[in-house]
C-alpha cells in the first residue's frame, strides 16, 4: 500500500524535514509517564512541567539533541527497602519533545516533585523581501537560454 504524504504538493517545496518530524512524532511511544503540562508563561516564553515525584536531581537529566528536548529519569537506591504497598512509580523514563527551530532551553528546576523546564521562543520578524528581476539567464542557474525563434516577414515578389 502506498504511503500518503501530507506534504506531497508542488506548493510545499522544501518541507521534507517537517514530514520527517511528523513521522518521528507518530512513531513515538504513547506512554503517558510521566505526566506533563506545557504552559505559556510570557509572550515568547514557555514552560514544560513534568510530575516526577520520588526522583532526586541526580536521577534526572535534561539534554537537547538536535531539535529534540530529552528528559530522562532513572531512580537509584531504595533497593534495601521493603514495601508493603508501592503506589509511587519508580520506573525509569524518557520523554522527548520536538522543538521548533530557534527555541532555546533557558534552564530547568526541580521543586516539590515537579521538574520545570523554561523555553524561550524568539520573536518572529516578518519581513517582505523584494526579489529583483534581471534580464538574461539569472533564473536558469547561470546557463544561457536559447532565444525564441524570430519571425521575419517576407514579401513575395510580384512579377
Amino acid at each position: 500500500m502506498a504511503r500518503l504524504s501530507l506534504f506531497n504538493s508542488p506548493f510545499l517545496l522544501g518541507f521534507d524535514e517537517f514530514e520527517q518530524t511528523v513521522d518521528r512524532i507518530a512513531k513515538a511511544s504513547a506512554d503517558g509517564y510521566p505526566p506533563y503540562n506545557i504552559e505559556q508563561t510570557g509572550e515568547n516564553a514557555l514552560r514544560i512541567t513534568l510530575a516526577v515525584a520520588g526522583f532526586a536531581m541526580d536521577d534526572l537529566t535534561v539534554t537537547v539533541e538536535g531539535r529534540q528536548l530529552i528528559v530522562r529519569g532513572r531512580q537509584t537506591g531504595g533497593e534495601d527497602r521493603v514495601y508493603l504497598h508501592r503506589g509511587i512509580a519508580a520506573r525509569q523514563f524518557q520523554r522527548t519533545f520536538m522543538l521548533a527551530e530557534g527555541i532555546e532551553v533557558e534552564g530547568a528546576a526541580l521543586e516539590n516533585g515537579l521538574l520545570g523546564i523554561d523555553l524561550a521562543r524568539p520573536a518572529v520578524e516578518e519581513a517582505v523581501k523584494s526579489v529583483p528581476i534581471r534580464p538574461g539567464a539569472g533564473a536558469t542557474g547561470g546557463k544561457a537560454r536559447a532565444r525564441p525563434a524570430e519571425t521575419i516577414d517576407v514579401e513575395a515578389d510580384e512579377g
